[in-house]
């Protein structure tokens, strides 16, 4: 089984490399960001390929948003999921379409490598592999997109609706700026609002929550 590893934790990627190799898999090539993951794929054609969620520049859904793409160029590629972040709206995006050759898991419950050398070759053969935490959020989370939110991405998103700055944000919640923008990047994600040039979403995600919130 050929494979292609994404993950920007040095440690961590070295030691999958060393542990998938010691079971049998050939690792073809390794990824530090979303770019190089897509790049690796296009040239090497994998079986299946391992992706973190979060990953550089801003460590909030690049690995998903890879994912989500590489299922769309290269259908014949298995996607394996693999992050500390059970989120059902990034599994929802990474399941929809057609449910084959794709999996999550979450990190921490793994509890041996042959598990999820297992997922993998399920996984690469065209099945499915979902941690039955990311199956039972799916089924219960709520359909409004604040139910998506964490308690600070809500508090920030409340302060951005009353026409606050970041640096505002910032001193108002005693977290630093670049926090802000982690928070503000993820609120965006989990909305469903990709970066463009056209489109401010900043301005879009305060609309949606005022109309959730309401007058």
């Amino acid at each position: 089984m050929r494979v292609v590893i994404a993950e920007d934790s040095v440690i961590l990627r070295e030691g999958m490399v060393e542990l998938l190799t010691a079971r049998g898999c050939e690792i073809v090539a390794t990824a530090g960001d979303a770019d190089e993951l897509l790049a690796a794929v296009a040239e090497h054609a994998p079986d299946v390929a391992v992706v973190d969620i979060r990953m550089p520049p801003t460590h909030t859904d690049e690995g998903i948003r890879a994912a989500v793409q590489l299922r769309a160029d290269h259908p014949q590629v298995g996607v394996l999921v693999f992050s500390q972040h059970a989120e059902p709206s990034w599994a929802a995006r990474l399941l929809a379409g057609e449910a084959s050759g794709v999996g999550y898991l979450l990190k921490e419950r793994v509890a041996a490598t042959a598990d999820f050398v297992e997922a993998l070759r399920r996984v690469a053969a065209g099945g499915v592999a979902l941690d039955p935490e990311i199956v039972s959020r799916m089924l219960n989370r709520g359909t409004r997109p604040l139910d998506r939110l964490t308690a600070r991405e809500r508090e920030v998103l409340d302060l951005m609706a009353q026409g606050h700055s970041n640096r505002s944000v910032s001193a108002l919640l005693v977290i630093s700026e670049r926090a802000v923008e982690k928070h503000a990047a993820s609120v965006f994600a989990k909305f469903g609002l990709p970066a463009t040039e056209a489109d401010n979403r900043r301005v879009k995600a305060v609309v949606t929550y005022l109309q959730e919130v309401g007058p």
